[in-house]
């Protein structure tokens, strides 16, 4: 599976198999298996409603079992996930610094209002939000160095945030742990920070969307539905088009 996500060279590639009334599934970097993949998992939503009709299709991941529904709105496909739980914690100085100097950045560039966190919705992240949108579209690095602190702290992406409100976020998504320099859609990440926001008391409302990939001329629109419990599952929903 490795071999074959390396060949397609996406940043990630999902792949399924039926599993009594449902699927059991795994995603692939081009260099590394991703516990848990957020656009990949929305791509195979509206796969399987496109081949099966509507519906709500059951997932089991390697760690978790989760579900993803995928449906036709008029001649276009959408498909919204039920993320694992959540969880997130404030970053040590540590990997906060090792991070800024990864980028180019210092602690003048971070919008205190949402302090560095390490996040969990499945895989590990690390959410640095900026004070400035220009910051953000500079955004730069070196992928092996990149690979390098991620894999030195075990994680899967490190997301920069800018708030342009409270419930709209321009993301970008730093993934050298998979070899990629970026990517343009990280659902995985949206749920993450999501669990952030709720668990800091940010005034979301219930629901943000989050821009991602415009930077690089991919945008993408996320929409992230936040439930009051902390710690539970967060709906990412998006349209999908073929590629």
């Amino acid at each position: 599976m490795r071999k074959i996500a390396a060949d397609v060279g996406y940043s990630e590639t999902v792949f399924a198999r039926p599993d009594g009334d449902g699927w059991r599934v795994r995603y692939f970097s081009p260099e590394s298996e991703v516990p848990f993949c957020g656009h990949a998992t929305i791509a195979l939503g509206a796969a399987l409603a496109d081949r099966f009709g509507d519906g709500i299709f059951q997932l089991t991941l390697n760690a978790v079992r989760i579900t993803v529904e995928g449906k036709y709105s008029g001649r276009h496909l959408h498909a919204a996930l039920q993320s694992p739980p959540t969880k997130s914690e404030p970053a040590e100085a540590t990997v906060t610094g090792a991070a800024l100097d990864l980028f180019g950045l210092t602690a003048n560039d971070l919008d205190r209002r949402i302090e560095p966190m390490l996040a969990n919705a499945g895989a590990n992240h690390l959410i640095l939000t900026l004070n400035s949108r220009a910051t953000l579209s500079a955004m730069t690095y070196q992928l092996g160095l990149g690979k390098d602190l991620m894999k030195n702290y075990g994680l899967v992406t490190i997301a920069l945030v800018w708030p342009a409100s409270d419930r709209l976020f321009h993301v970008r998504n730093a993934f050298a742990s998979g070899g990629v320099l970026e990517d343009p859609a990280t659902g995985a990440a949206a749920a993450a920070f999501a669990g952030v926001l709720r668990d800091i008391g940010w005034p979301h409302a219930g629901e943000i969307t989050l821009i991602q990939g415009e930077d690089m001329g991919a945008k993408s629109m996320i929409t992230a539905q936040i439930p009051i419990t902390l710690g539970s599952s967060i709906r990412i929903s998006g349209g999908v088009r073929y590629l």
